[in-house]
């Protein structure tokens, strides 16, 4: 793997939060799932997920700084080693030295990491950051949601009811595994909530606009009205007007209401008889409904 700061094209100084910013953007990008039939967006989604792994987790990264390991993770011999080597009186850069064993390698990495007994080197995985499309419905009532991978494999996610648009949910122990027997890492779930075509969020509350004709308005009616949990029965009183907000108590979201915000609309086509009614009509109660407005 190229340098990772690159590939998530961040500075080396850059923030935790820099760095989830710029994974977030890409991953979305190139997530296999917006990209069908596309192999090299998911070799790039893979390539992303691994720079935003190894960068998100302080050990690692500063690790990786260091020089003591490298893009994949993987230890390295100390930055020093080689200069014992090559800066000798006779200047000749880095010419071989004697075999290593394993024992030799062994006392070489307790050195560079700090000295720890045989077998004791250990490191914790790193965080593997995913993201999540859900339905509004999916969201708003919670369930299991399958994720695909990028290597393939798949991960079931518990959605809590009313879960919001960019949390974050974090599976423990199911991020990368770790180096030496240490535990694995955590995978860090980000919810992108796919709007609906007519429900809305305020908080726990459910918003609908629901179109009427202007005879249920002027009349009233029983009308049925979708809500999360299917469709209800409302009653709509007598010369309700356009912006009337009637609550279904309890048909939120974890407790919340639904509201609906009625909408008169006209009919589709002409209606002659409709017409013909209006241009004779004289309203009892004359008014204006845009007194107030005028400008002096």
């Amino acid at each position: 793997m190229d340098d990772p700061y690159k590939i998530l094209g961040v500075e080396r100084d850059a923030s935790a939060a820099a760095i989830q910013k710029a994974y977030r953007k890409l991953a979305k990008l190139h997530h296999p799932d917006l990209n069908p039939g596309k192999p090299e967006a998911e070799a790039k989604f893979k390539e992303i997920s691994a720079a935003s792994a190894l960068l998100s987790d302080p050990e690692k990264r500063a690790a990786y700084d260091r020089g003591e390991i490298d893009a994949e993770g993987t230890p390295q011999a100390p930055r020093g080693f080689y200069r014992d080597h090559g800066d000798r009186a006779d200047r000749t850069k880095y010419q071989s030295g004697p075999s290593f064993d394993d024992e030799d390698l062994e006392s070489l990495f307790r050195n560079a990491f700090g000295g720890r007994p045989r077998g004791g080197f250990a490191l914790r995985g790193a965080d593997l950051h995913f993201t999540l499309s859900v339905g509004f419905v999916e969201a708003a009532k919670g369930g299991v949601k399958r994720l695909t991978l990028p290597d393939g494999g798949t991960l079931d996610v518990t959605l809590p009811a009313g879960i919001s648009d960019n949390q974050i949910l974090r599976l423990k122990g199911k991020g990368q595994a770790g180096v030496g027997g240490g535990p694995a890492g955590d995978a860090l779930i980000e919810i992108s909530v796919n709007p609906h075509p007519f429900f809305r969020r305020e908080g726990k509350d459910v918003i609908v606009e629901l179109p009427v004709t202007i005879q249920e308005a002027v009349l009233g009616a029983k009308i049925r009205v979708p809500t999360i949990d299917g469709t209800v029965n409302l009653t709509i009183a007598p010369r309700s007007n356009s912006g009337t907000r009637l609550r279904l108590k309890d048909r939120g979201i974890a407790g919340g209401h639904q509201y609906v915000v009625l909408k008169i609309v006209l009919p589709p086509a002409e209606e002659p008889g409709l017409a013909a009614f209006l241009a004779d009509w004289k309203p009892v109660h004359p008014f204006n409904p845009r007194a107030g407005m005028e400008q002096s």
